[in-house]
């Protein structure tokens, strides 16, 4: 049976790990394309904040779910489960093998698992009703309603997500049922895929040091006039893709809210706390093979050894 099933790799870990350089490296070496799990990258005109890989950087490997979007527009994990589903049929037809890279991992969970999120039980009506009251009483209200019901949903649901709040209200109300014991259930399907789900690491001073050389290249690379532009496009604080880290802080320093030194401090302290998340996120999940760079060796070749290896056992390669 395993046989059968099509090849996936994996390629995730913290922000600012390195994935982006190891990812071409992998594709190269297994005749690969790579489909972004990024919930940023898929954004146009979104290119600093989001770190996004360039055209050179991508070194000729082919790469889905970038720039599909516009910044105005909602991007979640149901659209994002179809659209990659899309690109790796298209990878299987060429002969090659989709590599899912990035650091969302309910994305990635949402694809290797193939979790049904039942998007037919979304209710319009009870939508509009709880998006009011967000408007007028704000997110916490919300968020306290959720933690009445499903306390175990507010553990992988950012109090300022409103759309994944709302979202599990829904579930909840239209069912009866918790959507965290829902997705429990469905990340306990048997994978469609023979695969290996790697989780890139390295030592957390390490990673702390990248993440705030990486805001930093950003600043310097002109993040402030990237989010001054989206203002002008019409981008607002409220928008799925303003809520990018980057780009919500820059956005209260253009109005005012905090001095540029403020807004970098936020972004540098936030994303190391978000690199800390994805880690206890990773570490729940099941058949995950941790890679760390640390002991490996920092050297991306003898990292890439060490996976090709891994692959090869799992009959993902020859």
């Amino acid at each position: 049976m395993e046989a059968i099933k099509k090849p996936l790799v994996i390629l995730t870990g913290p922000t600012a790990v390195g994935k982006t350089a190891l990812s071409i490296a992998l594709a190269k070496a297994i005749n690969g394309e790579i489909v972004s799990a990024d919930s940023m990258q898929v954004y146009r005109h979104m290119d600093i904040g989001s770190a996004k890989i360039t055209a050179e950087e991508m070194a000729g490997v082919p790469h889905h779910l970038i720039d599909v979007m516009e910044p105005t527009e909602a991007f979640n994990v149901v659209i994002f489960q179809k659209l990659a589903k899309k690109a790796m049929e298209e990878i299987y037809r060429r002969a090659r093998i989709p590599i899912l890279v990035g650091g969302t991992g309910f994305y990635i969970q949402a694809v290797l698992y193939d979790i049904d999120f039942t998007e037919n039980d979304e209710d319009p009506s009870l939508r509009r009703e709880l998006e009011e009251l967000a408007k007028k009483e704000g997110p916490e209200v919300l968020y306290e309603r959720l933690k009445s019901v499903d306390p175990a949903a507010c553990e992988s649901i950012h109090a300022h997500n409103v759309k994944r709040v709302i979202r599990a209200l829904e579930f909840y109300e239209k069912t009866g049922q918790q959507i965290s014991g829902h997705n429990e259930v469905q990340r306990q399907n048997v994978s469609p895929y023979r695969f290996a789900y790697f989780v890139l690491n390295n030592r957390r001073e390490e990673i702390y040091k990248r993440i705030d050389a990486r805001v930093d290249q950003m600043m310097a690379a002109g993040l402030v006039e990237e989010v001054r532009t989206l203002k002008e496009m019409g981008c607002t604080k409220d928008m799925v893709s303003m809520q990018g880290l980057g780009y919500k802080e820059i956005l209260r320093f253009l109005e005012g809210e905090l001095s540029q030194e403020e807004a970098v401090y936020l972004i540098k302290r936030d994303t190391r706390h978000f690199a800390k998340r994805q880690l206890t996120w990773f570490r729940r999940e099941k058949d995950v093979i941790w890679v760390d760079k640390s002991e490996v060796d920092q050297e991306s070749q003898n990292v890439l050894r060490t996976m090709q290896e891994i692959l090869r056992e799992r009959q993902i390669i020859l």
